[in-house]
């Protein structure tokens, strides 16, 4: 854990007063002021700081009005709280890639994007995402892309919904998600933000109020801290990609096809079989992995083999898949 941000959150400490449901001004600022730098977004979108980014995707249809008799788009292989998240507010579920084939549905409400993604690593190229803008644009439905693994890009670089190229620096009906567990290693802090259409980031924040979703001082501190430094996040890189050398070859040795997988903390892999017997297989040798049925029909035969184990697992899983028990 980098000592600015651990520091940042000892000195933030003593906070015996209810912390700021949008967040301060210093960590609004600081939001801003990373999404300009690191999403290309010149514009002013609104920003609100949330509970890690997992119970935004989770409750984000629910607050802002989803309900029964509305539809939600989500990636035909994606993130299973996507689909959780629409159950959650009693919608429809469509699982789907290629918007032409929703067609007209006017009860479509909002559609989420996920680039680069969990599971697959895709990332999602400029022309895709101002058309997916466009096509919600023209049914008056909100695009949602969750983009927790931006800092990530391996083959490619990821582009951000609020850049320039895709919007033109005018957010309506538009919303980024952002985790700095990923890019900062802050999966224990909780801490997350949305950026995008100033009315929408209202909404939700007239909403979240009142529902008690506000980040606790400290790990507000520790998120100004973070934004505004990029060396730990080179350093955290740094560490996965050799973990992803390490597992790729392995993998590709083993007689595994890695699809995509050009960004993100997972390498999308398959053996051409039911993913329940690939993760067999790798149990058998005692490498965990998760099984690509966990994240859509279309992905029944891959598995998700994650770069988030220590240096020393990932050293023995790779010594394992070569056939030398560790």
């Amino acid at each position: 854990m980098p000592s600015l941000i651990r520091r940042a959150l000892a000195d933030a400490s003593d906070a015996p007063g209810y912390p700021l449901t949008a967040g301060t001004p210093a960590l609004r600022s600081a939001i801003a002021q990373w999404l300009a730098r690191e999403c290309g977004a010149s514009g002013r979108p609104g920003v609100l700081p949330t509970i890690g980014s997992k119970e935004l995707v989770a409750w984000l249809p629910t607050l802002l009005g989803v309900g029964p008799g509305d539809t939600v788009v989500i990636p035909s292989v994606g993130y299973p709280t996507y689909e959780v998240g629409v159950r959650l507010a009693g919608a429809k579920v469509v699982r789907s890639d290629a918007l032409t084939a929703v067609g007209p549905d006017p009860s479509v409400r909002l559609v989420w994007i996920n680039s680069p993604s969990n599971p697959t690593g895709q990332v999602l190229p400029v022309e895709h995402l101002r058309k997916v803008v466009a096509w919600a644009r023209e049914r008056g439905a909100v695009v949602i892309s969750d983009e927790c693994y931006l800092s990530l890009g391996w083959e490619t670089k990821p582009v951000s919904v609020l850049d320039d190229e895709v919007t033109g620096g005018d957010y309506t009906g538009v919303l980024a998600v952002h985790s700095l567990s990923k890019r900062s290693n802050l999966a224990g802090y909780r801490a997350g933000f949305v950026g995008g259409d100033p009315a929408l980031i209202g909404e939700l924040l007239a909403v979240r109020k009142h529902a008690g979703m506000i980040v606790p001082a400290p790990v507000q501190a520790a998120m100004i801290a973070a934004l505004g430094d990029e060396e730990h996040v080179a350093a955290q890189r740094s560490v996965y990609a050799a973990r992803r050398d390490q597992l790729r070859a392995a993998l590709t040795a083993a007689g595994f096809e890695i699809s995509h997988s050009e960004a993100g903390l997972y390498l999308w892999s398959t053996r051409g079989e039911d993913s329940w017997k690939t993760v067999d297989w790798l149990a058998e040798r005692g490498i965990l992995a998760a099984p690509g049925a966990f994240y859509g029909p279309a992905a029944e035969q891959h598995v998700r083999v994650a770069l988030t184990a220590t240096d020393e697992r990932v050293a023995a899983a790779v010594a394992r898949l070569s056939g030398n028990r560790t």
